[in-house]
């Protein structure tokens, strides 16, 4: 018998630039990029417009500016990007207890588990009621994918991209994935797909052809039979509610690499105190320190070391964090510095003095080359309080935002996600009458679903559906 195709996957459109552009009018239907803004930043999200001149993910920010010169760059604001997505996942918990978030902007739904749908017109009625409802809450648009395996639903949800809605039928999973690149299946990355291409395979339907045992050859048993399954569009993972949390990091990119050890120690202290501020946001503590350093030719150190029993003290991670620093060599520069920890628990030892004396195992350093992607970068003494795209308020002019800022002025443009585009003026840096401010409610909720706590998004656009949204009216389940 045939699965239905009640696994849901969303995925918000271009989430942080779209956000960006609801809540700030003049920048609607123009490009605009988000990430780091210093000379070693990246790009976190494009807009449509900006990915029309080649711009993506994971660009650096200096190619972004060659390739957009005229786009918008802004700074993200993860605390308002995360109250949209509170809102988002609270619909999705409306309709199943089966919901598995990927990211702020993606998660998985087993719409069957919570009786929301169970066969193919029920499950598009469900995630165009979905799309209506985000849309009607948010200001946002998402792309919602429906097939039989989380595998497919995800296909299903890019191939809708932007704002649509895409069923995959049972009985055409085979046709759909065959002509499709080897790229398309999960858990095939650039290595993987480069082995493959150099043995002839380059589409789903040539790793069908080349057998099990070929696969099994060429990548390993477990790699090789996995694929192979999925291929023949076989993929049984659950959807799974929760995840359980493995670690808790933070880190910084710096725009110049630092060289006085001296501050290489401050910085690690005070990502110590970053890292345990947020571990006891999340009312857990840990048991393994782990440093990183990325250093000037972008070789990464990773040290860790194991204490007794698990802490959410400042002083015990500041302690182990610098006395992993000590084995490490910062000879030429450092370009990046992270503090994590992990072995989590929901509580605490309390005796603790042994560790903070040193007693504790240190695992060996592994070495490894990796990408420079900034992670909250920091910025000048004025950048940091005057962000672009950051929302500030003058005592005259009222609510706004950064447009950018120095030579000791910043320049502000004033408008409100319900004004037309509002007019830009300029003060100096220390004007009393400017200060920084919080995102304003993007949208007026009268009794819409889901609607708890603050409102952040945007403009409400009319979504086109790629497959239709299944008509008519409520369905009962016979």
């Amino acid at each position: 018998m045939r699965k239905a195709p009640t696994i849901l996957h969303l995925d918000m459109d271009a989430f942080y630039a779209s956000a960006e552009q609801a809540s700030k009018p003049s920048l609607r239907g123009k490009a605009v990029v988000v990430g780091g803004l210093g000379p070693r930043g990246v790009v976190a999200t494009a807009s449509y417009e900006a990915r029309v001149f080649g711009v993506h993910s994971a660009m650096p920010m200096a190619q972004a500016r060659r390739l957009a010169p005229n786009a918008a760059y802004l700074v993200p604001r993860f605390g308002f990007y995360k109250a949209i997505s509170e809102q988002v996942m609270g619909l999705l918990r409306e309709l199943s207890p089966l919901v598995e978030p990927l990211s702020l902007d993606e998660a998985f739904v087993d719409l069957e588990a919570g009786g929301a749908a169970w066969d193919e017109g029920s499950a598009r009625l469900a995630g165009a009621r979905l799309r209506a409802d985000i849309r009607a809450v948010t200001g946002l648009t998402g792309s919602v994918g429906l097939a039989a395996s989380k595998m497919l639903a995800k296909i299903a949800s890019e191939q809708a991209k932007p704002d649509g809605l895409v069923v995959i039928e049972p009985g055409t999973e085979r046709a759909l994935l065959g002509p499709m690149s080897v790229r398309t299946l999960p858990g095939v990355g650039p290595a993987t797909g480069d082995h493959l291409r150099r043995a002839g395979i380059h589409t789903v339907e040539e790793i069908v052809e080349a057998g099990e045992d070929e696969l099994v050859r060429l990548l390993g048993k477990a790699h090789g039979h996995g694929l192979y399954a999925m291929a023949l569009a076989r993929d049984e993972r659950a959807v799974v509610a929760e995840r359980e949390t493995k670690s808790v990091s933070v880190e910084d990119t710096y725009d110049v690499d630092i060289h006085d050890r001296v501050r290489v120690g401050l910085e690690v202290q005070r990502l110590a105190d970053r890292c345990v501020r947020r571990l006891r946001g999340a009312g857990l503590s840990g048991r393994t320190i782990v440093l990183k350093v990325r250093r000037y030719d972008f070789s990464t150190l990773t040290r860790s070391e194991t204490l007794r029993g698990p802490t959410d003290d400042p002083a015990v991670v500041r302690e182990a964090a610098l006395r992993l620093l000590e084995g490490v060599d910062s000879t030429g520069g450092v370009r990046l510095l992270g503090v994590g920890v992990s072995g989590l628990a929901d509580f605490t030892q309390e005796d603790l003095f042994a560790q903070a004396a040193g007693e504790a195992h240190h695992d060996h350093a592994v070495e490894e080359v990796a990408d420079d992607v900034p992670v909250e970068g920091r910025e000048p003494a004025v950048e940091r309080r005057w962000v672009a795209g950051h929302d500030v308020r003058h005592a005259e002019y009222g609510h706004g935002w950064v447009q950018g800022s120095g030579v000791g002025r910043v320049t502000v443009r004033f408008e409100t996600p319900e004004s037309p585009p509002g007019r830009v003026r300029t003060f100096p840096v220390d004007d009393p009458a400017l200060e920084v401010a919080e995102p304003l409610p993007l949208v007026e909720r009268k009794g819409v679903p889901g609607s708890q706590g603050s409102t952040s998004s945007g403009p409400a656009i009319l979504p086109k559906e790629r497959s239709g949204s299944g008509g008519g009216g409520a369905r009962s389940r016979p």
